[in-house]
């Protein structure tokens, strides 16, 4: 009875989890009223594009400034560290008020160095992203009878060796009638409409919500002298005919450019939760779904055969093993083979044991900040809406879980001394600097490359005086605290006693490592569905939401390292290898060894259009850095369920 009621509580879990793909209504977040004629305003986030990654300010290029001054909006530190610059605009609207022809301004002539990178920006594809009531701006284009969307719109475009900038933008704005969903009307109890008050429909002035905002760039030819004396906002003196298929606008150095938009309100029937779905449609999302379930189906079945036939297997030995009386047991020592003759060694202290034990506390903190970083954002809590919120929160659980770092790594440390607890403050230190160093490491000589480029991506010196504060205040700190917990809990005991003398170890028909580095093609049939997605996300601009999905895809993983790491470490004993202990951890940890190897096809064949040495240097350099801290996670899952099958399986046997 236990039994089934468990599986019921995993059945009701695991349907959560798949519910939780579906939600991004995001907690604390609340539609924003807008009252017939109060002002929009629309902001721009920096320049981005798919042939570069490296993003740039907007007004980086010759565009028209606010006349109140270029001001930064409120940005969290994710938005620092992902490259976004939101900056105000001069673009202005009206709630629900039309306005056709208006005049933005006429910039200086260009000048030589303005025009080059006018053109280099074309050339690289560059996008300008524009942001309304926290919506980007989307665009719809068909392309051979496929219909796209795109966020943001091209900074120009290059037809027969000229160059052609968009210069008139025309907006809609889609609008939904402001519904007020308070207490009383969501719970529909009488108790609670007579405590909490009720606004009065007759008596409130009609208001707004935006639940879209499309842009249709065009490229039109202005009359110079017509706008000689209009001011910023003031009516084009003639009519402006946006035809998306013509491009007029050609830029020429020494002469000057003008800008114009238009802005139509249209009334949908979207309601403001589902404003966001326009954005979440990515193409051959049922290719997505099919396949990711396709995987977890294979994967799990194929997980359950090895677990069954491992279990079997290891039972048959220690029933046979345990079955053998003393004399008989005496007379077939020699003739004895396996994991039985490595009894006195198996718990042989490693090569570099510190250096394990550091790996170990920072992959337990990598994959714990992972686990509560998705399911948080499974729940919705991380919402795409809510820029930077994953990264910032990331940090956060991050630095909070370095208390689990130094008390794994400080407690894996006194076991393998057998109890000795000298030397666990430097092992903490080493846990709290390892890859938070390398991490420093290679985000700072890539912020040189993006410093050598001017673009927004590079992190700002002030941000690394941040990180380094947070690193140095709060996650050193914690990991030292974790490091005297661990010191101070009672260390793991082994069930068998090593002999002074290490065995011999029988030369093998193949090498080891061979196997080890094999093992990792197995987890990597776990996620490389998914790692499709995950890259598109981050190299491509796509919106990745599935984050329910993602929670049951790294659940799994965990599974499968663990399961490939004790067949591994078992194939080892079994053939009288007793030096598991670095195995056990890249068996599982060889994953990112093929992910590494997928970024690099990924690279050449879904990011062909890559250009430059600085671009492939910041994508390799971001994708060592990922896979770096994949290995550490899934190393620290091999190890630990490798130690405690070994601890458990020498702890069942009848030794004398």
């Amino acid at each position: 009875m236990d039994f089934f009621r468990q599986f019921k509580i995993w059945v009701l879990f695991t349907c959560l989890l798949f519910e939780c793909g579906f939600g991004f209504y995001l907690p604390g977040s609340y539609p924003h009223k807008y009252v017939v004629g109060d002002p929009l305003s629309v902001k721009v986030n920096s320049l981005t594009s798919i042939e570069t990654e490296m993003p740039f300010s907007y007004y980086s290029l010759p565009f028209c400034k606010p006349p109140e001054g270029v001001k930064d909006s409120a940005e969290n530190l994710g938005e620092l560290l992902m490259g976004d610059r939101i900056e105000n605009s001069p673009y202005r609207f009206k709630m629900y008020t039309n306005e056709t022809q208006i005049f933005l301004c006429k910039t200086d002539p260009l000048s030589a160095d303005d025009f080059k990178i006018l053109e280099k920006r074309i050339n690289e594809m560059y996008q300008v992203n524009l942001i309304l009531d926290n919506l980007p701006a989307i665009r719809y284009t068909t392309k051979e009878g496929f219909f796209l969307r795109w966020t943001g719109y091209p900074v120009g475009i290059k037809v027969r060796d000229l160059y052609y900038m968009f210069n008139h933008l025309k907006f809609t704005v889609l609008i939904h009638k402001y519904e007020d969903t308070n207490v009383a009307r969501v719970m529909g109890t009488g108790d609670a409409a007579e405590v909490i008050p009720t606004e009065d429909r007759t008596s409130s002035v009609p208001g707004y919500m935006v639940v879209g905002f499309e842009v249709v760039p065009c490229s039109v030819l202005h009359n110079i002298d017509s706008v000689k004396n209009l001011k910023m906002y003031d009516k084009y003196p003639s009519a402006i005919n946006c035809d998306p298929t013509r491009v007029e606008m050609a830029i020429k150095e020494g002469q000057p450019m003008v800008f114009s938009y238009e802005v139509s309100f249209v009334e949908s029937d979207i309601k403001w939760p589902s404003r966001w779905d326009a954005y979440l449609k990515m193409e051959g999302a049922k290719v997505h779904w099919f396949s990711i379930l396709n995987s977890l189906m294979v994967i799990t079945f194929l997980a359950g055969i090895v677990l069954v036939i491992f279990l079997r297997t290891v039972r048959r030995d220690l029933t046979r093993y345990e079955e053998i009386d003393k004399e008989a047991q005496a007379q077939m020592n020699e003739e004895l083979s396996g994991w039985k003759l490595v009894v006195a060694d198996v718990f042989r202290a490693p090569s570099h044991p510190a250096l394990l034990c550091i790996m170990v506390g920072d992959g337990v903190q990598i994959l714990g900040m992972a686990v509560v970083t998705i399911l948080f954002a499974a729940l919705g809590f991380m919402s795409p809406a809510s820029r930077g919120t994953l990264i910032t929160g990331m940090l956060f659980f991050y630095m909070i879980l370095g208390i689990a770092a130094g008390y794994a790594a400080v407690r894996l440390w006194r076991t393998i001394g057998c109890g000795d607890s000298k030397g666990w403050v430097s092992v903490s230190w080493q846990v709290a600097c390892f890859f938070p160093g390398i991490a420093f490491l290679i985000l700072t000589t890539l912020n040189f490359l993006l410093w050598g480029s001017h673009s927004t991506g590079a992190i700002p010196f002030s941000l690394f005086v941040i990180l380094l504060l947070l690193w140095f205040c709060i996650s050193v700190p914690l990991t030292l605290v974790g490091g005297y917990l661990g010191a101070k809990a009672p260390h793991i005991e082994y069930p068998v006693r090593t002999n002074q003398i290490p065995r011999e170890i029988p030369a093998q028909k193949y090498p080891s490592w061979l196997l080890v580095l094999g093992a990792g093609t197995l987890p990597f049939g776990t996620l490389f569905i998914e790692l499709f997605f995950i890259m598109s996300s981050i190299w491509m601009g796509r919106v990745y939401y599935v984050f329910g999905f993602l929670f049951i895809v790294l659940i799994l993983l965990v599974v499968v390292c663990a399961e490939v790491s004790l067949v591994l470490t078992y194939m080892h004993l079994c053939v009288e290898d007793w030096k598991w202990w670095w195995k056990s951890f890249f068996a599982s940890g060889s994953v990112a060894i093929y992910i590494f190897l997928y970024s690099i096809n990924y690279l050449v064949f879904d990011l062909k259009s890559l250009s430059g040495p600085v671009s492939a240097t910041l994508y390799l350099g971001y994708s060592f850095f990922m896979v770096f801290a994949i290995m550490l996670a899934t190393g620290t899952v091999g190890f630990l369920s490798s130690f405690w099958f070994v601890h458990y399986l020498f702890s069942s046997v009848k030794l004398d």
